[in-house]
């Protein structure tokens, strides 16, 4: 029986490593150690609240992960709030997946987010990623663009 439960302190050196592990996985090059900035967010978010994750667990063996960072920026209509629940970190493990573990930490971090004070949710989601946050009534934005300072 898979069990959920929240990222505590004690679990960030892991959760890291699985977030490095997943970029590598959908094709980022890893060309910088990302471990100490991880630990340094991770650290100073998740006690906050601004940083909320969550682990799928079947006994011991993390086989599912969802996170959700809150942004603030200055409110829009569609965002009364300003705040946005920007979700990182989805990710099940392939002989796990299409049992609804991903669906269900989703839901577990956009209700992070909105008890945040979160006005909307935003993901990049991977081409495979697409159809499933359809499904769960993202819609595509394709507006955004980014430039690496």
């Amino acid at each position: 029986m898979i069990e959920y439960r929240k990222l505590t302190m004690d679990d960030i050196a892991v959760f890291a490593r699985m977030r490095i592990r997943q970029l590598i996985e959908e094709g980022a090059t890893e060309d910088e150690d990302l471990l100490p900035a991880l630990l340094d967010y991770y650290g100073r978010h998740l006690p906050d609240g601004t940083f909320v994750a969550y682990l799928a667990m079947d006994g011991e063996k993390i086989v599912g992960t969802g996170a959700v960072s809150v942004v603030e920026k200055p409110a829009w209509f569609s965002c009364p709030t300003g705040r946005i629940g920007l979700i990182s970190s989805m990710w099940t493990d392939g002989s796990y997946r299409r049992q609804g573990i991903a669906r269900r930490i989703l839901t577990l971090v956009t209700d992070a987010a909105r008890e945040q004070g979160c006005g909307t949710a935003w993901i990049t989601a991977s081409d495979m990623g697409v159809p499933f946050y359809g499904s769960c009534g993202f819609v595509h934005n394709g507006n955004f663009m980014q430039r690496r300072l």
